[in-house]
């Protein structure tokens, strides 16, 4: 079975098309490339039906690379047959095992309208992930965990350097939120989040982990899974060298810049992510499509 972003699978019912960037410019060295679109639906129904199955597989993503913490972590996608709502995973249900029908659709108000057997509803998720999508219309996915190295990195409540050419996809496009009130249960603290995220793809939560969003579910789980390496890449780093007795080079600002362009952009955050996807539908033999 061929993986569900295949071309032909998908070219009698979809047109394709590339992601679109928040920065206009970033496209002008991606677009030399010629990377594959991302397929563009007419029937919305059939858009919903493939993003579940992008979001299942997600979920399979982060559960692989041991971004699960008993019950924590969410992820969520908006609707698009009703974009006032969105979907995430029922609280509780392992995340390499989810499939495409265990996840929940939840309303503006918090309800679970649709979904599978398990329906009950991580209120942190809900308070975060509503504030966002409600504050971001361009923003159809975000991701929070509480992997090891992104939640180690919060807690020293600084900015991530820009040491290394991965990190440059987070130059001026990360925002840090200092202030931990403890479990997102109220919507005021869900609303704060939003703010320091400000029009920023990702968030160092201090004293709590990483948050990611973007314009598809591949470029925000990329964006996790990146931005967690290099919060992994700068413990070493700062470490080895206050070991020395001297401290990380940075990248300079122009070439940071510069950088950013060709490795920041929402096109190439959804095409890095193409191999891990298709490692999982490999290995899991698109089971989470069920």
């Amino acid at each position: 079975m061929a993986p569900p972003t295949a071309t032909e699978t998908l070219a009698d019912t979809v047109s394709m098309q590339a992601p679109q960037s928040t920065h206009p410019d970033t496209d002008k060295i991606t677009e030399k490339l010629k990377l594959p679109g991302l397929p563009v639906f007419g029937d919305k129904y059939e858009e919903r039906k493939y993003l579940k199955g992008r979001l299942a597989a997600a979920f399979r993503i982060f559960g692989d690379k041991g971004y699960d913490e008993g019950v924590a972590g969410h992820i969520t996608v908006r609707d698009p047959v009703d974009p006032t709502t969105f979907w995430v995973n029922p609280f509780g249900t392992a995340f390499k095992l989810m499939k495409a029908s265990d996840l929940i659709q939840v309303d503006h108000a918090g309800k679970v309208i649709d979904g599978g057997p398990n329906r009950l509803l991580n209120t942190a998720a809900f308070m975060i992930h509503s504030a966002i999508h409600a504050a971001r219309p361009e923003v159809n996915c975000a991701a929070h965990s509480h992997s090891i190295y992104g939640r180690a990195f919060c807690s020293l409540g600084r900015p991530l350097d820009i040491i290394s050419q991965d990190s440059c996809a987070f130059h001026n496009d990360l925002a840090l939120y200092d202030s931990f009130k403890g479990i997102v249960l109220a919507e005021e603290e869900g609303r704060n989040i939003a703010k320091a995220l400000g029009n920023k793809k990702a968030a160092l939560l201090q004293n709590h982990g990483l948050l990611t969003v973007g314009g598809t579910i591949e470029e925000t789980v990329f964006w996790f899974v990146s931005l967690e390496k290099c919060c992994y890449a700068q413990l070493m780093a700062d470490a080895a060298a206050t070991g020395r007795g001297g401290q990380t080079v940075k990248i300079d600002e122009e070439d940071a810049a510069f950088t950013y362009k060709a490795v920041g952009s929402a096109k190439a955050g959804w095409f890095s992510a193409k191999p891990l996807f298709d490692v999982i539908h490999a290995e899991t033999k698109g089971e989470y499509l069920n």
